[in-house]
């Protein structure tokens, strides 16, 4: 590639909310690749709270540099590949995560991206839909394969948003039964993906609704952080040997001390008597390949909110920070013209 720069939407601050800082940079640097990275010609990319949440979180702006480019997921084309990747080539279309992108992420129109963090793009599935997936996908495959077997069941807390959509989904192809969350107006979506069963929060009480079960439950995923009891009043439904994996959270004083609280105080202080993880994905290409094969066999499957043009990347964040999104937001990314 003879050009050196590119455009890339960028912030300095998240001082009032990242999306009054995003400003494109015109002349961004064009990312290098080591060997085992691929540089992708980025076509569409998916936003996350994280793209927002740890920015805006406090911590020190210094400690990341300057003109910071946000986002993790993304979807487009391999361009040119490290000497030690031989198993995909220029021009093919992939899909997949740039881990832990505080500062040179995916909202530009090249990324470099490690080999074990992409994946094919099935045939037949839009490129908006696959720019979603990846740390939403990994997060519901990572956290629900290892703790189940056929016929389990699972909850999961937080139906709708983009990460549930996604642990539904995943849940329901490792043949597992599942009941969801979520609130009135998305109960038909969340079975429509598979749920075959939704408390919707708007009218029932989430914790009283599962402790009426029974420890029923195998596994416990908790995508939102709410309501405050959910774990320590887990034994009322999780299974003696049920585990409890923690995903949501505000990355707060308020949100570390209940993972604090959740993770350190034993269940005779009230404390509860489960085994709790507080979840970070991994970078794992086994797993974005099994996502890349249960969407070609159909049983996964994009589900995008809704997709936006390239120069209203912040009215995207700011829908995205609603909290009302019906899985993904997507953001367009344009392309040069040849």
């Amino acid at each position: 590639m003879a050009q050196q720069t590119m455009k890339a939407w960028q912030y300095n601050s998240t001082k009032g909310g990242i999306e009054k800082h995003l400003k494109i940079n015109n002349a961004a640097p064009l990312p290098t690749i080591t060997d085992n990275e691929l540089l992708i010609q980025v076509h569409a990319v998916g936003i996350n709270p994280f793209d927002h949440k740890v920015p805006e979180s406090g911590m020190p702006m210094r400690l990341l540099g300057s003109n910071l480019t946000p986002c993790v997921d993304f979807c487009g084309k391999v361009v040119k590949v490290g000497t030690k990747v031989d198993d995909l080539e220029v021009d093919k279309w992939v899909f997949g995560a740039k881990m832990a992108a505080l500062n040179h992420g995916a909202l530009a129109q090249y990324v470099a991206v490690p080999r074990q963090m992409v994946a094919g793009l099935p045939e037949g599935v839009k490129v908006e839909d696959a720019a979603g997936v990846g740390i939403v996908g990994l997060t519901a495959v990572q956290t629900t394969k290892p703790n189940v077997k056929k016929g389990d069941k699972v909850f999961i807390n937080g139906g709708s948003g983009g990460t549930g959509v996604f642990g539904i989904q995943v849940a329901k192809a490792l043949g597992c039964h599942v009941t969801t969350t979520c609130s009135t107006p998305n109960v038909e979506l969340c079975k429509s993906l598979g749920a075959d069963e939704v408390i919707d929060y708007k009218k029932d009480d989430i914790v009283q609704t599962l402790a009426s079960k029974g420890p029923t439950f195998s596994l416990v995923v908790d995508n939102v952080g709410k309501p405050a009891n959910l774990y320590t009043r887990a034994s009322s439904f999780l299974l003696p040997q049920g585990k409890f994996v923690q995903v949501g959270s505000n990355p707060n004083l308020g949100g570390i001390a209940q993972i604090s609280r959740n993770m350190l105080l034993p269940g005779f202080l009230g404390g509860g008597m489960h085994s709790y993880q507080v979840f970070f994905a991994k970078k794992a290409v086994h797993d974005l390949e099994q996502l890349r094969d249960w969407m070609k066999e159909g049983k996964v499957k994009g589900v995008t909110d809704s997709v936006w043009e390239w120069e209203d990347a912040p009215k995207a964040f700011e829908k995205l920070k609603t909290g009302r999104a019906r899985g993904k937001i997507i953001i367009k990314v344009k392309q040069e013209e040849n």
